[in-house]
């Protein structure tokens, strides 16, 4: 067993790992900075939806982790296993030990396939897909392009999920699919949401009820998915009515899109930084571990109740690199995270609603020339360009770019609405 020694040593290489890396590496030329990453390709997730809709490739959204991590950052091709944090040191998979000065925890989160019921089996054919996974997009929309006619369900689990909206995103992109090749009225399109109504922020929500009214589509609230017979083409749900009582539904289906149940990584359930939730338990503002003060965290694998999103992560980036660098010239640590969350709401295969909000669902609109609740083809063209061009040259290389929220914007817009 050989053990090395870091200043900061991070945990994951997704879009908060390398993007802290890179982005403390331009603050300081000269700290010792190691990832802990086992996989060669690096995604950009967000692109999955538009590629599950058949306007985008999964080529373009995978690039090689060699290509993005700065040069003079280490990295660990390897799997955290455990963590020691009394002592300032990570096991890996192999059996090495990691000693650091600062630990960053972003691992993302893990897809719980496995707790609906032959959802393993039968994911990849029989009309079931998700776009979750690089595997699976694909197979999405395979099965929009294919379906005919019949049912098509469109599944979310109980939250916390990444990227919240995504669920009914891929569900509007396949509507507006089958009404552009006339099919529309041949297919039932339904929206099964174990939570109670379709967005969790009601500013935005209002304004999916009409994209939903739009489109015809119907809505079966507090229906969770349990179970899945590929063979049969049967969907089971778990439904719960007002009055809390519990039965199970069973659905035919032609085509049906999974959004599996989501957790922290099970090494992280199992480890001394977890909260009761099993995710790493950090300050909601200054993203420091409650406990241990030379630990942060950030990303999707943290306990702050913020939506699970790469706009999430570029806000939090410079919080958990400037207050590390604070800690190690004796100053403190600053309260620098919102809550911010960006989710671009795909509508149709031309419109995007650009839902931006922080803590407590306060809409956070960042420019005022647009209703935040309009569906606008100048969003369309950020989601399948600009935001892709934002993401890999400036956040991944570690450049700082923020857009302020308009206060007074905001509060006329909430004004507006509860008046409405």
């Amino acid at each position: 067993m050989s053990e090395q020694h870091h200043s900061v040593l991070i945990v994951g290489g997704g879009a908060a790992g390398v993007s802290v890396a890179n982005n403390m590496r331009r603050q300081n030329k000269t700290i010792d900075i190691a990832i802990i990453e086992p996989s060669e390709d690096h995604y950009y997730q967000p692109g999955f939806t538009i590629v599950g809709g058949g306007a985008y490739t999964l080529n373009k959204t995978r690039k090689n982790e060699a290509d993005l991590i700065h040069p003079t950052v280490s990295w660990i091709k390897d799997y955290a296993e455990s963590f020691q944090p009394d002592e300032n040191t990570i096991t890996l998979r192999s059996g090495d030990k990691l000693g650091y000065d600062y630990l960053v925890v972003c691992p993302g989160l893990q897809l719980d396939w496995n707790k609906i019921a032959g959802l393993q089996e039968t994911i990849g054919k029989n009309g079931v897909c998700s776009n979750y996974s690089a595997d699976t997009v694909e197979y999405t929309w395979e099965c929009i392009k294919n379906l005919e006619q019949g049912t098509a369900l469109f599944t979310q689990p109980p939250m916390p999920i990444k990227c919240a909206g995504a669920p009914q995103k891929i569900m509007y992109l396949a509507t507006h699919r089958f009404i552009k090749k006339g099919i529309r009225d041949k297919i039932d399109v339904q929206f099964c949401n174990a939570g109670p109504g379709m967005f969790g922020v009601p500013f935005f929500a209002k304004a999916l009820k009409k994209v939903v009214d739009r489109y015809d589509i119907n809505c079966n609230f507090n229906n969770n998915l349990i179970a899945i017979d590929g063979d049969n083409k049967t969907a089971s749900f778990e439904v719960t009515d007002s009055d809390g009582n519990k039965q199970t539904v069973e659905r035919q289906f032609d085509m049906i899109h999974v959004t599996p149940p989501q957790s922290a990584p099970d090494f992280i359930k199992q480890s001394p930084l977890a909260a009761e939730s099993g995710w790493v338990d950090v300050h909601p503002n200054t993203l420091q571990h409650t406990k241990y003060s030379n630990i942060f965290g950030l990303g999707d694998a943290t306990t702050t109740p913020n939506a699970k999103t790469a706009a999430a992560v570029r806000k939090q980036i410079p919080v958990v690199v400037d207050n590390i660098l604070n800690l190690r010239n004796n100053a403190a640590v600053v309260e620098g995270y919102d809550g911010y969350g960006s989710c671009p709401l795909t509508t149709s295969l031309r419109t995007v609603i650009l839902a931006e909000f922080a803590y407590g669902g306060k809409v956070t609109p960042s420019f005022p020339f647009l209703d935040p609740r309009s569906n606008s083809y100048l969003w369309w063209l950020g989601k399948i360009i600009g935001f892709p061009w934002l993401y890999w040259q400036l956040m991944i290389k570690g450049s700082r770019f923020d857009i302020p929220s308009l206060e007074k914007y905001a509060a006329k817009l909430v004004k507006e609405d509860s008046e409405s």
